[in-house]
C-alpha cells in the first residue's frame, strides 16, 4: 500500500526580501517539493526561485487558494494519496496562523498524513515577544468590526476581558487603516491600558513600542501603510 504523502507548512518572510529570517531547514526542504498550495502563483514562483535558484519552476505544480472558496481539498487528497510531498505557502508569515492553511492541514490530519511545520517568522509571536505584555495568556482577535458602534463596543469589551483575565489582546488591520485603528484605541481605552504597536517586524525600519494610552495621546505617531500588529493589555 502506498504510504501517504507529507504536507509541509512553509513560512515566508514577513518583511520584503528578508530571507535570512527563515530557518535553513525551511530553505533546504524546498527542492524536494514539487506540488504547492499558494495564495498567489506568481509571487510563490518568485519566492521559490529566490531561495533556490537551481529550481526548475516549470516542473512544479501550483494550486491557488481562492479567497472566497478556499483550497481545492480534492487535489490535496489526490496528491497525498499518491505519496507526494506537498507545500503550503501564504503570502507572508506562517500558514495556518492568521493566514490560509488550516483547512489543508485539517484534511491532511484526517488522512493520517505527515504534517511538518517549518520554522520561520510569525508577526504575532514576534510582536508579543517584544511587547513586554503578558505572554502567558493572550488572544488573537484578527480584525475588529469595521463599522460603528460595533467597533468601539468590541474594543471596550476586549479591554475589560484583558483587565479581568490579565490577558493580552492582539489585533491586525489593513495597513491603510492603521491610523484609524490607533485613533479608536485612544478614544475607547482607559489611560492606564498599555498598547503596543509593532509595525514592519524584522525589516530594518521596524517599529515596536509599548506605552500607556495616556502616553500615546501625548505623542501620537503617524503610522505608515505597512503591516502592523496591535497588542493591548488592560
Amino acid at each position: 500500500m502506498l504510504q501517504k504523502g507529507t504536507l509541509y507548512l512553509i513560512p515566508i518572510p514577513i518583511a520584503e526580501g528578508m530571507v535570512s529570517t527563515l530557518s535553513s531547514l525551511a530553505i533546504e526542504s524546498v527542492p524536494e517539493i514539487k506540488h504547492y498550495f499558494v495564495e498567489n502563483t506568481r509571487t510563490a514562483r518568485r519566492f521559490l526561485k529566490l531561495v533556490q535558484p537551481s529550481i526548475i519552476i516549470d516542473e512544479l505544480q501550483f494550486s491557488e487558494i481562492d479567497k472566497h472558496q478556499g483550497a481545492d481539498v480534492n487535489t490535496l487528497r489526490q496528491w497525498l494519496n499518491n505519496g507526494l510531498k506537498v507545500g503550503v505557502m501564504s503570502e507572508s508569515g506562517c500558514p495556518g496562523i492568521a493566514d490560509p492553511g488550516a483547512e489543508l492541514v485539517a484534511v491532511a490530519q484526517s488522512m493520517n498524513a505527515h504534517v511538518i511545520p517549518l520554522v520561520g517568522p510569525n508577526s504575532l509571536i514576534l510582536a508579543l515577544m517584544a511587547s513586554g505584555l503578558n505572554g502567558q495568556s493572550f488572544c488573537f482577535n484578527g480584525y475588529l468590526p469595521v463599522k460603528e458602534p460595533a467597533r468601539s463596543q468590541k474594543i471596550k469589551q476586549l479591554e475589560q476581558t484583558s483587565k479581568k483575565e490579565n490577558q493580552t489582546q492582539l489585533f491586525i488591520e489593513t495597513p491603510y487603516r492603521n491610523n484609524n485603528l490607533l485613533e479608536d484605541f485612544l478614544k475607547n481605552c482607559s489611560d492606564n491600558t498599555r498598547l503596543c504597536i509593532a509595525q514592519n517586524i524584522t525589516a530594518p525600519n521596524q517599529f515596536i513600542k509599548t506605552k500607556k494610552i495616556a502616553d500615546w495621546k501625548k505623542q501620537k505617531p503617524v503610522l505608515e501603510k505597512l503591516p502592523a500588529v496591535f497588542l493591548m493589555l488592560g
